[in-house]
């Protein structure tokens, strides 16, 4: 058996053995440590211009998507609650409070 963020790596190199031209990855992250997150980040970040592919990608590790993703629709219970650039998403106070746990306030 690999261990889990090798074979999360295993799993897109499959995907990308069909040689797609958009690659859909549900939760890419889920149950990754740091370090694996980060090794993950690498592998994501290279795809797109190596590839020639479009990436999207539906992630609660906001470090992961915050860093990789040019834009960002952000989604709460099915409801939109921001749209933009990593750094206008910063600034939702609804997604401050439902993904990065502040509050508007500042807590």
């Amino acid at each position: 058996m690999l261990p889990y963020g090798l074979e999360r790596r295993v799993e897109i190199a499959r995907a990308l053995a069909t040689r797609p031209s958009f690659l859909f990855l549900d939760e890419p992250a889920a149950g990754l440590n740091e370090d694996e997150s980060e090794e993950l980040f690498e592998v994501l970040a290279a795809i797109p211009q190596k590839k020639n592919l479009g990436l999207l990608i539906v992630d609660h590790d906001m470090r992961l998507i915050m860093r990789l993703c040019h834009r960002l629709h952000v989604l709460n219970f099915g409801k939109t609650i921001g749209e933009g650039t990593p750094e206008e998403i910063r600034k939702i106070p609804a997604v401050l409070q439902a993904y990065l746990g502040k509050s508007a306030a500042g807590g």
